[in-house]
């Protein structure tokens, strides 16, 4: 079992920056593949971002991320961060990170990981 913490949303203005962490407990994290999504109301929750496990020598992003948002891991600390760059009106969502034993394949496929935290919110007013 894994257990996985969301922190660090908020209420920001656009172009302001946010960094999310989630933290996690109960198993190697580092044998995990760590996943960030997100769910705006009425929609689908969407890939944003993914990391692979150990090293995460592996990142890969959705299009329409790709250039604002970072994704790292401390397997020290247990811990993947997402750092959100100039913030736009349709980045908000509730933001989820999700775990998945093993490599990145299918990794941006929400029915492929394990484990999900509670999310945390993130508004971006114009």
């Amino acid at each position: 079992q894994v257990q996985l913490v969301e922190s660090g949303g908020g209420l920001v203005q656009a172009g302001d920056s946010l960094r999310l962490s989630c933290a996690a407990s109960g198993r190697t994290f580092s044998d995990y593949t760590m996943g960030w999504f997100r769910q705006a109301p009425g929609k689908e929750r969407e890939f944003v971002a993914v990391i692979s496990p150990r090293g995460g020598s592996v990142t890969y992003y959705a299009d329409n991320v790709k250039g604002r948002f970072t994704i790292s891991r401390d397997n020290a600390k247990n811990t993947v961060n997402l750092q959100i760059n100039s913030l736009k009106p349709e980045d908000t969502a509730v933001y989820y990170c999700a775990a998945k034993f093993g490599g990145v394949s299918e990794s941006t496929t929400p029915r492929m990981y394990d484990y999900w935290g509670q999310g945390t919110q993130v508004t971006v007013s114009s």
